[in-house]
């Protein structure tokens, strides 16, 4: 003990010495103190296995949760017919997973029904503002059924369920169902082009398919897809494919996968085939005009003097209606 208090009394009398081991002291007790606060703060070394509450009601998993020292929060909703309402159907993180006590553990709950709107009333327009109407009150198209009239694309009635939509009609949906709509078509206007929608999410491609005038055919997805993923899928295949023409109303099959490798490769093969067809029909449309053109002229070699040969009339077009 004399030693030591001697030890300090020499330490004193070197000011300069003391000094600097007393601050070196504060500094080491003051790190060590930090480090003790930020184990004590952070609870390290604490772990908890995060369990898998697929399938548990969300009241149940909550009631588990607690006992893990865990948090639930419902960070969205989906409505599935086959599951009962407020089973828990995906959760981030997933089950299995080490997390430190207190960590919110975000799910996904199945509704306990589905969303219901109203049907908003879209016949006396073009296709393409019913198309948009009909996706912003969140739903479909069932199907579309051309019609002989003046004008093409032109939306002559609307039905859901077999019922007739009418401007008074006070008709509810769930969300997500298809509508009917009857459109005219002109004659001598009734086919359009196939657009390009691989590499397109099934919702862009519907309403891409849906504005040209075509209906969705069978749809198939890879194995793997679920309710759950299904939005992140991409077509990858399509029939008929791009470019090709077909007949207003065709439906137009797809397949979706959420392999990105295969989606590249299908992609650029589409792609390849699309340019092609597009060559092919641009080749085939010249020759026509040529033929027209050489028919004209005959038409004029062969016409007595001083007479016009007749004028075909230009046919209408769906802009033409709307100006």
């Amino acid at each position: 003990m004399k030693k030591s208090e001697n030890f300090i009394s020499r330490l004193r009398q070197r000011p300069l010495l003391w000094n600097i081991l007393l601050i070196a002291a504060i500094i080491l007790a003051m790190a060590v103190a930090a480090h003790v606060l930020m184990q004590i703060g952070t609870r390290h070394g604490a772990r908890r296995t995060v369990p898998d509450f697929s399938g548990f009601p969300i009241g149940k998993a909550t009631e588990i949760a607690r006992k893990y020292n865990l948090r639930i929060h419902v960070n969205d909703s989906l409505f599935v017919p086959a599951y009962d309402g407020g089973i828990i159907l995906d959760q981030l993180p997933e089950g299995g997973v080490e997390v430190k006590p207190g960590r919110t553990i975000y799910v996904t709950i199945n509704s306990f029904r589905q969303k219901m709107v109203a049907i908003p009333y879209v016949a006396d327009r073009s296709l393409r503002q019913a198309k948009n109407m009909l996706e912003i009150a969140g739903l479909e198209i069932e199907e579309l059924i051309y019609r002989p009239d003046m004008a093409t694309n032109y939306v002559l009635g609307e039905y859901f369920d077999g019922k007739p939509v009418t401007p008074t009609s006070r008709l509810e949906a769930e969300m997500g169902s298809g509508v009917t709509l009857c459109v005219g078509v002109e004659e001598g206007a009734g086919t359009t082009i196939v657009p390009q929608v691989v590499g397109y999410h099934l919702a862009q491609a519907k309403s891409r398919l849906w504005e040209l005038g075509l209906n969705i055919g069978r749809i198939d997805f890879d194995e793997g897809i679920n309710l759950l993923n299904q939005k992140d899928a991409r077509v990858y295949l399509q029939t008929p494919g791009a470019e090709r023409s077909v007949v207003l109303g065709s439906k137009v099959a797809l397949r979706l996968t959420l392999d990105e490798e295969k989606l590249t490769r299908s992609r650029a093969e589409a792609d390849r085939q699309a340019a092609a067809v597009a060559e092919e029909r641009k080749i085939e449309e010249q020759m026509i005009a040529d033929s027209l053109a050489q028919v004209s002229f005959d038409e004029v070699l062969a016409a007595p003097a001083g007479e016009q040969p007749r004028e075909e009339p230009r046919r209408q077009t769906e802009d033409d209606f709307f100006d």
